[in-house]
């Protein structure tokens, strides 16, 4: 299934080495207290990935400039307030994502279980067997030769661009079969009938294709079954979204069509429940056909869809290659991931990879300053870029046209062609109503990523301050709201019970001077504390609280031996599915690697997690520095 990427640029990390990004869900603007139980190590990021990302995103054409200089004036962990460590071991180098395939992210379900793709089977459904016992089967209705031509065309073979059944004897029944088993056969086709020369035709044509103009069919649903097909989706190096949007296009159906619990890793192997509205199982168990690097199993009906941040978490399976660690360096850091856990840090996604990072536009936004919003997003910056947004921004700051600067792009959809698009229409006086051109989950991630920059750097204040243990002053929640701590109740409380809040409107602060901290950090960026509503509702924050130690559960490691760094050193649920075998590793193998396995609950950074074990610097800036050398 994975052929597209087998191996790729490996990263370096130790001695302070980068690592790539996983993506983290979103932190509510305003309801909860708690902070959002949305996906951990799995939102979108601001800059990259899928096709809602922030600045950059669906510009995709390659220029010539190198992803090193795209970073030389990329952020650090320091420049986000990522300070601190709880252990004290030394860390280690190793190469981590040097295959997509050595992360490897499976769902916690709603009830606690983790999702493995291990059933390709149809469930029965007595109301629509005995419907069918009546009708011919689908492979009787089409000839052998009839089938060939379908599935040439279901793959882009066929370039007359559609199969035409002629029907003899016709009647309506002999139509409707045939309509029907094209489209149980042949998931991705769809049909229309034509008459032509006194004789009536099926004509088969790709939903994909520029002729895919027929509206789509109701189907038959029988009464006892729910409404919505669950099934597991299997996923290597693609995008949540990106995967819906093949299964959208394929069933002819609205994205929106289909729901989930949480966004995962594009760069991965990935196992998550997916619901989606009266399609059968059949239908999409024949895409299994078709698709590439995806497969769907598992199905059930039931009568609900799915939510974000239902889900109880993750379970992560990681591969670090080549570690120079000792067999003791490493038994001491995992044994204190087991035992103590990470700072609960937002992690480097969350803050952008361009020379302008997202929390000083969601601090301008917060200030109220519109102008400098538009500024931030549009003007020039340091370092490379691609060279049609280099264009862009250049005609921006001579004309301050947005029209002439909107003609520089390729493609619309990036934020910045977003924005212009926004000022052509509504004008440069009236910016707000501009910038909500912009899809609003992208407009909130600027001021969540503000929020966060202030956690980091309050969690790195309190943690060099009182070290890992409760003191007086310290939050804890009880039920949805937070508790000041006595220095009494400090003494039965542990760091694990310590919350810190997300600045805003309905949340309260630390007692000690920690708490003081968060008004002169605000003041100093020009806001107030004390005031953090905002004229337009969607920026006025409420403020949430958030865990500063997480300890993973269900850990475990091992250091295994390897020759050959083109093999898999994990055994994925699809080749399970295929009986192919596990990896063997050779004892005396030249590479080591450490295999390590946790779950980790909703919000929560992977990459943190895995900084706390390699003592790294996790930024793309310092990964690419690293790597560019190692590489030379």
């Amino acid at each position: 299934m994975a052929e597209s990427e087998a191996v790729s640029k490996p990263t370096l990390v130790g001695e302070k080495r980068g690592c790539l990004q996983d993506r983290d869900e979103e932190t509510p603007t305003k309801k909860p207290k708690v902070e959002s139980d949305r996906e951990n190590g799995n939102a979108p990021n601001p800059d990259d990935g899928g096709k809602e990302g922030l600045e950059g995103d669906a510009c995709d054409e390659e220029d010539g400039e190198s992803f090193a200089d795209m970073m030389k004036h990329g952020l650090t962990e320091i420049d986000v307030g990522i300070l601190k460590y709880v252990s004290d071991h030394e860390g280690f180098s190793g190469i981590l994502k040097e295959r997509y395939s050595d992360f490897v992210v499976n769902e916690i379900n709603k009830q606690g279980r983790i999702v493995h793709l291990d059933d390709l089977s149809i469930p029965t459904d007595s109301e629509e067997g005995a419907e069918t016992e009546e009708q011919p089967s689908d492979c009787e209705v089409l000839t052998e030769e009839q089938k060939k031509q379908l599935s040439e065309l279901q793959l882009f073979k066929n370039k007359e661009g559609n199969v035409s059944i002629e029907i003899i004897d016709d009647t309506k029944e002999k139509r409707t079969l045939v309509h029907k088993a094209i489209k149980n056969q042949f998931p991705g086709l769809e049909t229309k009938t034509e008459e032509k020369e006194g004789h009536k035709f099926i004509v088969a044509y790709h939903v994909a294709g520029k002729k895919a103009l027929a509206a789509p069919r109701k189907h038959f649903w029988p009464k006892n079954r729910g409404s919505y097909c669950h099934f597991a989706l299997y996923k290597e190096n693609k995008d949540t979204m990106d995967a819906i949007n093949v299964l959208s296009k394929f069933l002819r159906l609205r994205p929106n069509m289909f729901s989930y619990m949480g966004t995962k890793d594009k760069r991965a192997i990935t196992v998550q429940e997916i619901a989606v509205l009266k399609i059968t199982a059949e239908r999409l168990a024949h895409l299994n056909k078709c698709l590439m690097n995806l497969k769907l199993g598992n199905f059930c009906y039931k009568s609900h869809p799915l939510k974000l941040g239902e889900l109880q978490g993750n379970h992560f399976t990681v591969v670090i290659r080549n570690i120079s660690g000792t067999d003791e360096q490493v038994q001491q850091a995992m044994t204190s991931l087991k035992q103590t856990g990470f700072i609960n840090y937002y992690g480097m996604q969350r803050f952008g990879t361009t020379a302008v990072p997202t929390q000083q536009v969601g601090r301008a936004i917060l200030r109220n300053d519109w102008n400098q919003v538009v500024d931030l997003i549009l003007k020039p910056r340091p370092g490379a870029e691609k060279v049609y947004l280099v264009h862009c921004r250049e005609e921006w700051a001579k004309s301050q046209d947005p029209e002439a600067a909107l003609k520089k792009l390729p493609n619309k959809r990036c934020v910045e062609g977003q924005l212009l698009r926004g000022l052509s229409m509504y004008g440069k006086k009236n910016i707000v109503t501009a910038f909500g051109q912009i899809p609003r989950n992208n407009r909130l991630m600027y001021v969540h990523s503000y929020q966060s920059v202030v956690w980091n750097t309050m969690v790195s204040r309190r943690i060099e301050a009182f070290g890992l243990k409760a003191v007086e002053g310290d939050l804890v929640l009880r039920g949805p709201r937070a508790h000041v701590l006595s220095a009494e109740e400090a003494e039965s409380h542990s760091i694990h019970d310590i919350v810190m809040p997300l600045p805003g409107y309905d949340v309260i602060y630390p007692s000690h001077h920690i708490g003081d901290g968060y008004g002169e950090l605000l003041s100093a960026d020009g806001l107030d504390l004390n005031n953090m509503r905002h004229k337009v509702k969607d920026y006025s924050l409420a403020g949430a609280y958030r865990r500063i130690i997480i300890r993973p559960t269900d850990v475990s490691w091992e250091v295994i031996n390897y020759d050959n760094p083109r093999i898999s050193l994990v055994h994925s649920d699809f080749e399970k599915l295929e009986n192919k075998p596990a990896p063997v590793f050779n004892k005396e193998g030249k590479y080591r690697a450490l295999r390590m396995e946790f779950s980790l609950p909703p919000s929560t950074y992977a990459t943190m997690a895995i900084r706390e074990v390699l003592k790294l610097d996790t930024s793309i800036k310092k990964q690419t520095q690293l790597n560019t050398v190692w590489f030379n």
